[in-house]
């Protein structure tokens, strides 16, 4: 428990961020923190600026202005993953990505990393598929091994965009049911979502609308 006079620093800060598209600012003066323990919603219309906030939050989108500081080891997660038929790349070598990540490219996989593989595919039931072919799988199967390889980063901070949407209810409740286990043990969690039952598992709901924070609702 934290010490009642001791204040926790977000582990990411985003201070006026404007981003534009084609000379069209597309986020107009957001600002967010994102906290440890702390599953935050981002919600809105289609065209509001989701996905976009996700990856300045991510480092993958450069802002035309503003300041962003983040601290700790940042996975992000998107919606799908374009990857040829033509490469022989199975889900166990899309999952342990993320531990490559971990441990830098230059290191061996070793036991405890591979155990940490092992155990995000069971996490998230698909173990049986190791050795299939990524794009053999169907999306459903796709967008869970793509969340297995952010567990196997061990990141302070999970980023994912739409990562329940057009999944069938099985698949939907365990990836939200992996999300709360990892927000109870201090991970900060961000993702893109139009999910009632996942809005409904939040912590904390961030709405937008053309481009600007309209609400934030913050249950405690």
């Amino acid at each position: 428990m934290t010490p009642p006079n001791m204040t926790i620093e977000p582990l990411v800060r985003l201070s006026n961020i404007h981003v534009a598209f084609d000379g069209r600012d597309v986020l107009c003066g957001v600002d967010l923190e994102l906290s440890a323990g702390v599953l935050t919603v981002i919600a809105g219309p289609n065209g509001a600026g989701k996905s976009t906030l996700l990856e300045v939050v991510a480092g993958t989108r450069e802002q035309r202005r503003g300041d962003r500081t983040t601290s700790g080891a940042i996975a992000f997660v998107p919606q799908r993953a374009a990857i040829s038929e033509r490469l022989p790349v199975t889900v166990r070598d899309v999952v342990s990505v993320g531990a490559w990540g971990r441990l830098g490219w230059w290191r061996r996989v070793d036991a405890e990393a591979r155990e940490l593989i092992e155990g995000s595919m069971r996490r998230l039931g698909i173990e049986a598929l190791a050795a299939t072919p990524f794009a053999a799988l169907s999306g459903g199967q796709q967008q869970r091994a793509l969340l297995a390889q952010g567990l196997a980063r061990r990141a302070d901070l999970l980023l994912l965009d739409e990562p329940t949407t057009g999944l069938d209810a099985e698949s939907a409740l365990r990836i939200r049911s992996v999300l709360r286990e990892e927000v109870s043990r201090g991970v900060a969690i961000a993702c893109v979502s139009h999910d009632s039952a996942l809005l409904g598992d939040a912590d904390r709901t961030v709405r937008l609308r053309e481009g600007r924070i309209i609400s934030e609702l913050d249950p405690s």
